[in-house]
C-alpha cells in the first residue's frame, strides 16, 4: 500500500483535483437548477433576501476546486515544493472564485422583475373599468411600471363611482383597493402623469 501511495506524485494529485472539480462543475452548470436550490448559502440568503448567488454557491466552490487543482500542477510542474504549489493554487483559486461570484451576483442584479406589490399601488391614480355601485365592489386599472394591474375595488366614502373615472388608490384592504374620485383638473392632469 505505501508503494502505491510513494508512486502518486503531486502533479497527479493536483491533476485530480482539478479534474473533480471540472466535472462538477459541468454538472452544476447541466443540472443547474437542481443545485441552486441546494446551495450551501441557501439560509443565509434565504434571511437576506434572495440577493443573488452566494460565495459558496456550487458553481463558485467548483471553480475554486478546478482553479487549485490546476494552478497546484502548475506550479508544482514549474518545480516549486507541495506547499509552495498548494498556496499558489489557493491563492489562485480565491481568485478566480471571487471573480466568478462578483461576476454572478452582478448578472443577478441585471434581472428585471415584474412583480407588483400591493404597497406600490397606494396613491397612485387608477381608471374605473367597472363601474362601482353604491356600497358595492367594481373593477381599476392601474398601470405600475410597465404592468398594468386590476384590481376589484370599492368606493372609500361607500358612493358610486361611474366606468371610466378615474380614481386614487387610497388603501389595500385584502385583494381589494380602495379609492376615491379624482375630481379636481389638477388631480386629474396628476392622473394621467402616473
Amino acid at each position: 500500500m505505501w508503494e502505491l501511495l510513494s508512486n502518486i506524485s503531486a502533479l497527479s494529485v493536483f491533476l485530480s483535483i482539478a479534474v473533480v472539480g471540472f466535472l462538477f462543475l459541468l454538472i452544476s452548470l447541466i443540472v443547474g437548477e437542481i443545485f441552486d436550490h441546494a446551495d450551501l448559502s441557501h439560509t443565509v440568503d434565504h434571511d437576506l433576501g434572495h440577493g443573488g448567488p452566494g460565495f459558496f454557491n456550487t458553481r463558485v466552490i467548483s471553480v475554486f476546486i478546478t482553479a487549485f487543482g490546476g494552478f497546484g500542477a502548475i506550479a508544482t510542474r514549474q518545480g516549486y515544493g507541495i506547499f509552495a504549489s498548494s498556496f499558489f493554487g489557493f491563492a489562485s483559486g480565491i481568485v478566480l472564485a471571487s471573480l466568478i461570484y462578483f461576476f454572478a451576483r452582478f448578472l443577478y442584479s441585471q434581472q428585471a422583475s415584474s412583480t407588483v406589490s400591493s404597497s406600490d399601488l397606494i396613491g397612485r391614480t387608477a381608471q374605473v373599468t367597472v363601474g362601482i355601485p353604491v356600497g358595492g365592489l367594481g373593477q381599476v386599472r392601474c398601470l405600475v411600471g410597465e404592468s398594468m394591474v386590476d384590481k376589484i375595488a370599492r368606493s372609500k366614502d361607500g358612493g358610486a363611482i361611474p366606468s371610466n373615472s378615474v380614481v386614487k388608490i387610497e388603501e389595500i384592504v385584502g385583494e381589494s383597493v380602495i379609492v376615491s374620485p379624482v375630481s379636481s383638473p389638477q388631480q386629474v392632469s396628476n392622473a394621467a402623469q402616473s
